[in-house]
């Protein structure tokens, strides 16, 4: 894929979560729902009951504040990356924060979290979030996953949420990833990945399909070259056969849950 391509699909994607930054809380969910109109939904969204699906539980759900939960996701990172009181975090692609502020949570006054989005209002909505709940640990960040503003070697713990499969350049942002960890650092991710060739109806629709985490996923052989290649070991990338349950919901009417699911992905930097 060409430069050209690739920031067009990056101004499609900053785009579309711009629109959903800066609509109101009960109608901002992506990675759910779509229709091919300017909306993101044609209707609300119980974030809460799309979140509890991906694994979050009721005392997370109900410790962040108001508008950092915009239904984004398919897993739930905090639940594999196993995070440690004065651990420093980083989130790819953080949102509205909402990862954030759980990581927060577990690393406590020791420790520290840092978002990097590059949706400007993105940005601009977590930092109001970690105002609005008092989330002194916790920074974003404007900037690419594939050009992270973080120093080499300072990070403990790489989270994300279905944002990697959304960057034309992955094998760079994984390359950034092991850039920035410290020896002994770890990814612990959610993503999504592919079970079979998409048709290429879904794969090449850049307007609906690859900013809604799909046309952009690659398969699970994929994930693991690229992860190996910058440098990862101990590499696992499992996919969630539960979670067709929810991505049947994703683009109504495509049976887009026959061809990818959502997967934990692992990896140690030595």
């Amino acid at each position: 894929m060409n430069q050209v391509n690739n920031d067009q699909i990056r101004q499609n994607v900053r785009g579309r979560y711009k629109e959903i930054a800066i609509q109101p809380v009960e109608n901002s969910s992506c990675c759910t729902p779509v229709s091919t109109n300017s909306s993101c939904c044609e209707s609300p969204v119980d974030f809460g009951d799309i979140s509890a699906k991906l694994g979050y539980s009721s005392e997370e759900l109900a410790s962040v504040p108001d508008g950092a939960n915009l239904g984004l996701g398919c897993g739930n990172p905090q639940a594999i990356a196993n995070l440690q009181p004065g651990e420093i975090v980083l989130d790819l692609g953080s949102g509205g924060g909402f990862d954030c502020f759980l990581a927060s949570r577990q690393v406590g006054d020791t420790g520290r979290v840092i978002g990097v989005d590059m949706t400007p209002e993105m940005v601009s909505r977590a930092r109001s979030n970690a105002m609005k709940g008092g989330f002194a640990n916790t920074e974003f960040r404007l900037g690419e996953i594939e050009h992270l503003p973080v120093a080499d070697q300072t990070v403990d713990v790489i989270i994300s949420n279905c944002v990697i499969n959304l960057s034309p350049a992955k094998q760079q942002v994984f390359d950034e990833a092991f850039r920035v960890l410290s020896p002994g650092g770890r990814l612990a991710i959610s993503d999504i990945v592919t079970t079979t060739e998409l048709p290429a109806e879904i794969k090449n629709d850049l307007d609906v399909m690859y900013s809604s985490c799909i046309s952009g996923a690659s398969s699970v052989e994929e994930v693991k070259a690229m992860l190996t290649k910058s440098g990862f070991t101990n590499v696992a990338v499992e996919p969630k056969d539960e979670s067709k349950t929810f991505i049947k919901d994703w683009i109504p009417g495509t049976e887009i849950q026959n061809y990818i699911v959502s997967a934990v992905i692992t990896g140690i930097k030595p």
